[in-house]
């Protein structure tokens, strides 16, 4: 995947602490990108209520594969695109880009099923996320 594969992107600004002993960005940090990038594209073009919105998303898999080191300081591009589309859930495909290269330093994937807050089931994806996923879909 390439940096033109992805129609969305958000920058993420590396912090000190994200660098671990190794002097490169830690992997677990890596998933949280995926996560900032995701929510801050669900709540800024889709809509998503995160404090009192009666529907949520909850992951059920995510997967990273790691290409070239990330280091501090910096920042990330984080590009998005939807891989697939149902009905109550969506697998979001995830590229993380130091800036100003096309070639990503990783790659990845994370699915998430949206839900009744309350009681935890299955929902439709709403009209609005559904809008703004389709708007990304590769």
């Amino acid at each position: 995947m390439e940096r033109r594969s992805f129609p969305h992107f958000s920058v993420i600004t590396l912090r000190w602490k994200d660098n671990d002993v190794y002097g490169h960005v830690n992997n677990v940090e890596y998933y949280s990108f995926f996560d900032t990038v995701i929510n801050d594209f669900l709540i800024r073009v889709g809509g998503l209520d995160i404090h009192d919105g009666g529907v949520i998303g909850l992951c059920v898999d995510s997967q990273c594969t790691f290409k070239k080191p990330l280091e501090f300081p910096g920042t990330v591009d984080a590009g998005l695109r939807v891989g697939k589309l149902g009905n109550s859930s969506v697998r979001y495909e995830i590229g993380l880009f130091r800036a100003g290269s096309d070639a990503p330093a990783a790659t990845g994937r994370f699915v998430h099923v949206f839900v009744g807050r309350e009681d935890r089931r299955p929902v439709p994806v709403p009209d609005r996320i559904r809008a703004a996923l389709e708007g990304i879909t590769g």
